[in-house]
């Protein structure tokens, strides 16, 4: 049976929408990521290594996320900021980018909010493909 996935993603988490036929099972991610309190002002060397070690634990997130979705045909990314577009960058390094069928902002969501669109996005393409085949 064919799987398709969706999913929200920001910086601080992922939540995974698996949809194979009508059954529908979710997974969240946690980034557990630290977000530094800025100060004005002075960039400092310590500056730069936090920057590192919150590149290498978003890179830890992704790696995750992927380790989820690799095994699926059809992926649609959603959420509200640059982790999106990371983890299509990252898709794409690791021969998967041809999966994506969709990139979209949105805002946040509820898990519900977020399998409903899923769900929806998917049963749409479904139903256009019978009509399509019908013609």
């Amino acid at each position: 049976m064919k799987k398709t996935t969706g999913l929200w993603i920001d910086h601080e988490k992922a939540l995974i929408v698996f949809v194979a036929g009508k059954e529908t099972e979710t997974k969240l991610i946690n980034s557990d990521i630290e977000r530094p309190h800025r100060q004005s002002g002075v960039k400092t060397p310590a500056d730069d290594v936090r920057q590192r070690e919150v590149t290498e634990h978003l890179n830890r997130f992704y790696d995750e996320v992927v380790s989820c979705i690799r095994e699926t045909e059809s992926i649609l990314i959603l959420g509200p900021g640059e982790a999106k577009g990371e983890l299509k960058k990252r898709l794409e390094k690791e021969n998967l980018g041809n999966r994506i069928v969709g990139l979209k902002t949105s805002d946040k969501m509820t898990d519900k909010q977020i399998v409903a669109v899923v769900r929806g996005h998917f049963n749409q393409k479904g139903q256009q493909r019978v009509r399509d085949s019908a013609a």
